[in-house]
């Protein structure tokens, strides 16, 4: 009878209390994409979202053991739809850990709600190095890599190889001017310069008539050890790649490209990653779905730290020197606390392997390596983390 009595007491301690449900958000804000000269690669339907999902299951095993509950909440506006009242809907429910996807005009209109004041906004999508600067908002915090991260890592690539003599050539679309604005500050910051630059001018298909149009147009560029692609929607870069007039590797967004995530990331844990998401999302890994994925993975390490889902908890948490969140790059992620940027290695990829990972040897920081990539704690224009949310 003793030891009945004790069997159970110990069942009653080892029980666990009923579960706390945390509720995180997923907002994304469909974008119908412009027409591009080809369609081999079209978008997928749950880009970014899939990366979500398989973020929420992995936390959910650690939510067993200390007693809380991750709830995701999807809400998927389409193009034609308003954002902001979709938006203010969720709030009104009780949304105050939101993971956003969606443009930047966007982002910036939800952070000012008033009724998002105290939320916690994670931005998985919008790339723009302004978000983290002049225009950054003390309740939005980014999982995803500034294109100014992403440019600066392909810099010390460069560097490290002893390319010194570079050419690009530049898209019109107000990404593809980002991007070329980005690399040349990234290549003027780490001592380099651009021997000659074109703006790609053609609005035909080539995909008969580039192996004759495309020598013609480089033929005048100076010579160049490496030319760079500003061609962030995929458009034109597919056709310069084996038709320049000479010989040339390329980088940017064709070629060695500086990106977020990529399926060809295996080393350090990733291909576990890797494998569960194509075993749940049937395709590969983006950096938007790894964005999502580091999102929640930090939401979960946060709440599991803290034994709390308050927001200004969790975001003093996330931007203290505590945070370190295992992200199968090599080195933990963090955040920075002057403009609330997700540190992270860069990998260099091309299609089929790694070729470099940022930052890269001798490039040192008086405290961390990964503040190389992007606007420095001097030379940020963010305000608003000074003030506090």
């Amino acid at each position: 009878m003793a030891r009945i009595s004790v069997c159970l007491a110990l069942s009653l301690i080892a029980a666990p209390a009923a579960a706390e449900t945390i509720r995180i958000d997923w907002l994304e804000r469909q974008v119908t994409p412009p027409p591009v000269q080809s369609n081999m690669q079209a978008r997928p339907e749950r880009l970014g979202l899939d990366g979500a999902r398989l973020s929420v299951a992995d936390i959910a095993t650690t939510g067993r053991f200390t007693g809380m509950d991750y709830q995701l909440v999807e809400t998927v506006i389409p193009p034609e739809a308003p954002f902001l009242p979709a938006a203010e809907a969720a709030l009104a429910q009780g949304a105050r850990l939101l993971v956003v996807s969606a443009p930047a005009a966007d982002l910036l209109a939800l952070a000012d709600l008033p009724a998002a004041r105290d939320a916690l906004i994670l931005n998985t999508a919008a790339p723009e190095t302004s978000l983290r600067g002049a225009d950054c908002r003390a309740n939005l915090l980014h999982t995803l890599p500034s294109v100014a991260m992403r440019t600066d890592a392909l810099a010390q690539f460069i560097v490290t190889k002893r390319w010194t003599n570079l050419a690009m050539i530049a898209g019109t679309l107000p990404e593809d001017l980002a991007y070329a604005e980005a690399m040349r500050s990234s290549l003027t910051k780490f001592g380099l310069s651009l021997a000659g630059e074109k703006t790609w001018p053609f609005q035909s298909d080539l995909r008969r008539a580039a192996t004759t149009e495309v020598p013609l147009f480089t033929q005048d560029l100076p010579d160049h050890d490496l030319l760079l692609i500003a061609d962030e929607r995929g458009d034109f870069g597919r056709y310069v790649a084996y038709n320049t007039w000479l010989p040339r590797p390329l980088a940017g967004s064709e070629g060695a490209q500086p990106l977020g995530w990529s399926g060809v990331v295996e080393q350090n844990g990733a291909a576990q990653l890797q494998n569960r998401f194509r075993d749940t999302a049937g395709r590969e890994m983006a950096p938007a779905d790894f964005a999502a994925w580091a999102a929640i993975a930090a939401l979960g390490d946060a709440t599991t730290r803290t034994a709390t889902a308050d927001p200004a908890a969790l975001r003093s948490y996330l931007l203290s020197d505590r945070a370190r969140i295992a992200g199968f790059l090599g080195r933990p992620l963090s955040f920075r606390a002057w403009d609330g940027q997700m540190r992270q290695p860069i990998p260099i990829v091309t299609e089929r392997a790694v070729v470099g990972l940022a930052p890269f040897e001798g490039f040192l920081h008086a405290v961390n390596e990964l503040d190389t990539l992007g606007p420095d704690q001097p030379e940020t224009l963010c305000t608003a983390f000074q003030e506090g949310p």
